[in-house]
């Protein structure tokens, strides 16, 4: 178990009163070499000393000669270790292990685990509710490592806590093909990891949407006495985290929200979280590749976070005293109406001697002799991977806490079933069991080729109300744009800091942070289904959310609204270009009902996302369009069991086709193909029964035409930017009429291939 507070407080840092710690062995040389030795960081303000062992940061006491012997040979008493510090142990134990694991694979950072371990160590053997025996009890405190280039950090913390999925052969095999230590933290392949971070601000960006399901889950379900959800996120951010874009964006949604329960250290790095908000660590070790941060970054990110509205805490000697941290974190969770953001001050690759506060230490080994160094400043008698059994059993002894807290945690829902059972039966459904109710799609609308035309946003919109009625972890908002997308829900009012059981979330002109927050919903694994909107276009300010989305499983439904603002033409292509994402292009209200099926269902069974465009202008409802056919990727709108050609379409360009099909004196085939991800995971006797080889195929799409060879012989498209006028006169200028396709459709069956129209007629 750690030491009291009051043994702490008996540790001295100065070398007189470390005798309480110490037994002095006298020996005979002179004092220089052993003054020299002293690393001059050791004394910090805390007690705690968070050094080494006892030789520790304290190095050598050296005893003043009296005048009576000032001329003989001086005696140097040196300290030598007889009782260590646990919290020392245990801080150095997390050092070590990630410095040896780096070291072993000749590639990592070590120099950020090295600075932060004091942090981690708080949270993982004091602080943090959890249980390794169940890496998914929904009401454990999450933890993300925003600079997840450390990661050998969060190895060495899961490992020491008892989490099967990092056992010390693991972490031997850091970085290698197959193992559960990747280079950066994957949620999908190490349980204990909540969110997969690499780029850097996107973690704690994540953990602004982990704090805000907190909110939101608590506000529904808790009721007195009986506290189903409470629990704290944690960020350990660092410098690059603060200078990201990403950052701003979510940091300033979180403080609107007033999100208590996030606390963020920040290495400065920041800060620590509250009840309902995040508590963030600003890991602060002045770092980054180039060199030190002052070459680009002096802002003073305090007031910046004072400026969306964190408590904003600090403690200026991060790499000793443990009880200023200890302090901090009690100071985050005092505080319940504010996201915390705790400035640690540490030193990167701390206990190096010749590496430490330097860019050397941030991206490359150690190395074995530096190792060795550093092991000797700290006082580390141990040899690689080896860790000592009490910090194992300090470790231990606080997962035990958590096993104990799940316990008491399931006597409160056996209660809760018992006197709230509706709402125990959605939060089984909905949260524990993370399921979807039966026969849920009846919801969606339906339409007739006889009902009247319009913009399939108009369509989402119907479906994503009629979601809204009957899935309750159904949650989201736009950038912005809501009554633009359609994206706001009638049955539900907007997620505000009063108002968190609400479901319209307000998330600002924040493309990129909305979707790292939507992201977050997911990858909580509280069974809710995210959604997040903007004009198709913005997707390229949110390009690095929707790809890690894909990466890491989140179950996101990103929806976007087609048109001309800033001429998307490659937009749609370039997503369809991301592995795991779905990009859906309905062409009608079935087909839009279709995606909503789809993606509602990939969200909550796979947990992967669902890009979805619809379009501005109105559309018609199709022959034989229907949810069952939307679900096949691509199918016939018009039949022909014998075609000449076949005009493939997609989205708003799948009426086109249909009017130049009734123009061409031919027998022609044309399908739909909402999604070329949905299609090409068809039986292939299916793909080939549609699209067979032997007959031309012909693609229209507003777009470029790239990709279209997988499916098509030629292609009718737009490889070249627009222009500003009515959309009609755009789509009609640049080809997108029934003339121009039926005569390329001509030109297609007299056996040209490839490029039959680009849209290049239309520049001027």
């Amino acid at each position: 178990m750690p030491t009291t507070r009051s043994q702490r407080a008996t540790a001295a840092v100065a070398a007189g009163a470390a005798a309480t710690m110490l037994k002095l062995n006298v020996v005979t040389s002179a004092p220089a070499p052993v003054a020299s030795a002293a690393p001059t960081s050791a004394v910090g303000a805390s007690a705690s000393v968070v050094g080494a062992g006892a030789a520790a940061l304290a190095a050598a006491a050296t005893v003043r000669p009296s005048k009576r012997c000032a001329k003989k040979e001086k005696v140097v008493r040196m300290a030598t270790a007889t009782e260590v510090d646990v919290d020392t142990e245990c801080i150095n134990a997390i050092r070590f292990l990630a410095v040896d694991a780096v070291n072993k694979a000749n590639s990592g950072h070590p120099g950020a685990p090295m600075g932060q371990a004091p942090i981690g160590y708080l949270l993982f053997a004091e602080e943090m509710q959890y249980n390794p025996e169940d890496p998914k009890w929904v009401n454990r405190d999450r933890f993300v490592l925003s600079s997840g280039h450390g990661c050998m950090l969060q190895y060495s913390l899961l490992h020491l806590a008892g989490y099967k999925s990092v056992s010390i052969d693991d972490i031997k095999q850091f970085r290698q093909w197959g193992s559960k230590t990747p280079g950066h933290p994957e949620n999908f392949e190490t349980e204990g990891i909540e969110v997969t971070t690499g780029p850097l601000g996107m973690g704690i960006s994540n953990a602004v949407g982990l704090a805000a399901a907190e909110a939101h889950l608590a506000a529904v379900y808790n009721k007195p006495g009986m506290e189903l959800i409470d629990h704290y996120t944690y960020t350990i951010a660092g410098d690059g985290c603060m200078q990201e874009g990403i950052s701003h964006e979510a940091c300033a949604y979180a403080g609107h929200l007033g999100l208590g329960k996030l606390i963020v250290p920040w290495q400065q790095q920041a800060a620590q979280a509250s009840k309902t908000a995040e508590k963030a660590f600003y890991d602060d070790n002045g770092i980054t590749i180039d060199g030190h941060t002052d070459l680009s970054f002096t802002e003073d990110v305090g007031k910046r976070f004072e400026g969306y509205g964190w408590q904003v805490l600090e403690v200026p000697e991060g790499n000793t005293d443990v009880d200023a941290i200890r302090k901090a974190i009690k100071e985050a969770k005092a505080c319940t109406d504010k996201p915390t953001l705790i400035k640690v001050k540490t030193t990167i690759g701390f206990g190096s001697p010749n590496k430490a506060d330097s860019h050397d230490a941030h991206g490359a080994p150690l190395g074995a002799d530096e190792a060795e160094a550093t092991r000797k400043q700290l006082g580390w008698n141990y040899g690689e991977f080896e860790v000592p059994e009490q910090v194992y059993d300090t470790f231990s002894k606080h997962a035990k806490a958590g096993a104990e807290k799940q316990a008491a945690w399931e006597k409160v829902w056996k209660e809760y079933q018992e006197k709230e059972p509706e709402l125990a039966a959605q939060f089984k459904r909905a949260v524990v069991d993370r399921k979807l109710p039966e026969n849920w799609d009846d919801a969606l609308p339906k339409v007739t080729p006889e009902d009247k035309g319009k913009a399939t946003r108009l369509h989402s919109q119907d479906c994503l109300n009629a979601i809204a009625n009957v899935l309750p972890e159904f949650m989201g908002g736009s950038a912005d744009l809501a009554p633009s997308n359609m994206t706001l829900m009638k049955c539900t009012g907007d997620f505000l800091k009063d108002s968190y059981a609400e479901r319209n979330m307000r998330f600002g002109i924040r493309e990129f942070g909305m979707g790292a927050v939507a992201n977050a919903l997911s990858l909580d694994k509280t069974g809710m289904i995210p959604y997040c909107a903007t004009f198709t276009i913005f997707t390229d300010y949110m390009r690095g959310a929707i790809r890690i989305a894909a990466l890491s499983q989140a179950g996101t439904i990103f929806v976007g609204e087609d048109g001309p603002t800033h001429q998307p033409i490659e937009t749609i292509p370039s997503l369809r270009l991301i592995p795991d994402l779905t990009v859906m292009r309905p062409a009608d209200g079935n087909e839009t009902a279709g995606a909503y099926k789809y993606a509602v269902e990939r969200s909550k069974n796979e947990s992967r996302p669902t890009m979805m465009a619809f379009s501005r202008q109105a559309v018609p409802n199709l022959p034989n369009s229907s949810v069952e056919n939307t679900l096949k990727g691509a199918y016939e709108v018009i039949e022909c069991a014998d075609p000449e050609i076949i005009l493939i379409g997609t989205g708003s360009e799948v009426g086109l086709c249909v009017d130049a099909a009734e123009k061409l004196d031919k027998k022609v085939r044309v399908v739909s193909m909402p999604s070329c991800e949905v299609f090409r995971a068809q039986p292939d006797s299916y793909k080939s029964e549609l699209l067979p080889a032997d007959v031309p195929k012909m693609s229209v799409e507003a777009a470029c035409t790239s990709g279209w060879g997988e499916f098509a012989d030629a292609f009718v498209g737009i490889d070249v930017f627009g222009a500003s006028a009515p959309g009609g006169t755009c789509l009609d200028k640049f080809g997108f009429n029934v003339d121009n396709v039926t005569s390329c459709a001509e030109r297609c069956l007299s056996g040209e291939r490839g490029v039959l129209s680009n849209g290049s007629q239309g520049k001027h």
